[in-house]
């Protein structure tokens, strides 16, 4: 009996863990990136409603149970009424790394604050080293692409 609490208890808090999604303002998410603790710190911008962000959120979930000096953080950007539906889709997925909701309107006043480089396409990935070096792509990677870049960007 007391391995099959264990058991529910673990799957629960898996269950819990998938389900975080912390709303932020741009403000607190600029602190995040001014102040790494990490190695590496991997801010993927993605939507519910991106194809292209989908198919790579695996790849960057996958980033931080390898690495243990990177940290990943999945910034959503759905629309400000869309937060129920950005923590259905991350418990869906059952996505490990810390989900961020960029609760904000106008995405015009972050992104040039993110990277001068952002057109305003997803997905968009900004990488960010212990040193304060940033380095942005607005692409989708590939898995084989993605451990390639924070392979050099980890050296």
């Amino acid at each position: 009996m007391k391995k099959i609490v264990l058991a529910f208890a673990i799957l629960v808090s898996i269950q819990l863990s998938a389900q975080k999604v912390e709303v932020i303002k741009f403000s607190e998410l600029q602190d995040k990136i001014l102040y790494t603790e990490s190695e590496l710190t991997v801010f993927n911008f993605w939507a519910t409603w991106c194809a292209p962000c989908i198919k790579e959120l695996p790849y960057f979930d996958e980033l931080e149970s390898k690495n243990t000096n990177i940290k990943v953080y999945l910034v959503s950007i759905d629309f400000q009424n869309e937060v129920e539906r950005v923590k259905k889709f991350v418990t869906k997925r059952a996505l490990n790394s810390d989900v961020l909701f960029l609760d904000e309107k106008d995405p015009d006043t972050y992104m040039s604050k993110v990277s001068q480089e952002w057109s305003g396409a997803i997905p968009a990935t900004l990488f960010v080293t212990d040193l304060g070096k940033t380095y942005f792509h607005e692409k989708a990677f590939t898995k084989e692409e993605l451990e390639k870049t924070v392979k050099k960007y980890l050296n």
